[in-house]
């Protein structure tokens, strides 16, 4: 409700006025989104239903408005976990987010109503997950960085530009005969993923979230799924925005590594988006240091910083709620020792609270 809103008065800049989404602002701020060159896939209203019914968790998706007309949006969620903090934060569960803005105004009228909102709810901090830095003198976390790349127009194109050993791995998924089926569903999907953080030693999501996204989303996300002969190797749940695509959740069984079903998963996502004709393939974010920053590294793709800042409001340092931070290396090493069954009933009532 428009009610829930408490903004200083400053937050009001140059006639531009914030407030909350509401039912009948849904079109709108999709189109504004679709239409803003900065926007990301992870700054649609849908967002907003998928965190609030797969994690419980309050929303605040502002909206700055001139004269009647939308000049900027921001979506926001909150976290308050007595294991993990209270943030507020744009976006969690998102790899990226952020203020989209017209013009400087409407920037800083969102800006000062998401500070003033953290400051009312007294969270630990603020956190913005930009492409670009925009606070030159907010804490910002040098962790995650991008993998972007542009789509040739060709496939075979596609493949020459694979490095040379990663190009083999493709082509031993081939060789050994594995075949790329779009599911309707994400029940094969969750098979894969579920077994793959698992080995991992990370929390999984539930299946409602799966579902929800897909629900929410339609054709714009995605279930590619892996077999052999019949069997389930790997799946990936992949987002489509404009000319884009981001390969968002995966994995694979214990089978997927013997015949590179993971390389073969991408190679035929990135083959598939060549023939629609689209343009980027967003390999999305890792941690510096871990094995996804390296295999994807060894596909080509250059890595990009995400510019991470932070409004500190309780806290007295950026927080680190991380599988690299070493508090949780026991943590880790006990989950992957814990069996499949009874980590996907525990996992989801954790990982909701890590955003």
């Amino acid at each position: 409700m428009q009610s829930e809103l408490s903004i200083a008065p400053d937050a009001v800049t140059a006639e531009v006025t914030v407030r909350l989404l509401e039912t009948r602002d849904l079109a709108r701020w999709d189109a504004y989104v679709n239409a803003h060159p900065d926007a990301t896939f992870f700054h649609r209203a849908g967002w907003k239903r998928v965190i609030e019914a797969a994690f419980g968790h309050r929303t605040h998706f502002l909206l700055a408005e001139r004269g009647g007309e939308m000049v900027g949006v921001l979506p926001l969620a909150e976290i308050n976990s007595w294991l993990f903090g209270h943030s507020l934060g744009s976006l969690p569960f998102c790899a990226y987010g952020g203020i989209l803005a017209d013009h400087d105004a409407a920037w800083r009228a969102l800006d000062e109503a998401a500070q003033a909102l953290a400051t009312q709810f007294k969270v630990g901090a603020l956190e913005y997950r930009n492409q670009a830095a925009q606070h030159a003198h907010w804490p910002t976390k040098d962790l995650y960085v991008t993998f972007k790349k542009a789509i040739e127009p060709e496939i075979e194109a596609n493949m020459n530009a694979i490095p040379r050993k990663q190009r083999a791995m493709v082509r031993k998924g081939i060789k050994a005969g594995l075949v790329g089926e779009i599911d309707a569903d994400t029940t094969r999907f969750f098979q894969a993923y579920s077994a793959s953080v698992h080995r991992l030693g990370t929390p999984v999501f539930s299946r409602k979230l799966f579902r929800l996204l897909k629900d929410e989303f339609g054709d714009d996300c995605e279930v590619l799924t892996i077999t052999l002969e019949g069997e389930v190797i790997s799946s990936v749940m992949s987002f489509y925005f404009r000319d884009e695509v981001l390969p968002y959740y995966g994995g694979g069984v214990d089978a997927a590594r013997a015949v590179a079903g993971n390389d073969f998963m991408y190679w035929d996502l990135m083959r598939r988006a060549c023939e629609r004709g689209l343009k980027v393939f967003d390999f999305g974010r890792s941690k510096r240091g871990t094995g996804s920053f390296d295999f994807k590294k060894n596909w080509g793709f250059e890595p990009t910083p995400l510019a991470y800042e932070y409004f500190l409001v309780a806290n007295a340092d950026v927080p680190e709620i991380n599988p690299l931070n070493p508090k949780y290396r026991l943590f880790i090493q006990a989950w992957k020792k814990m069996p499949l069954a009874l980590a996907n009933v525990v996992g989801p009532h954790i990982v909701k609270n890590l955003g």
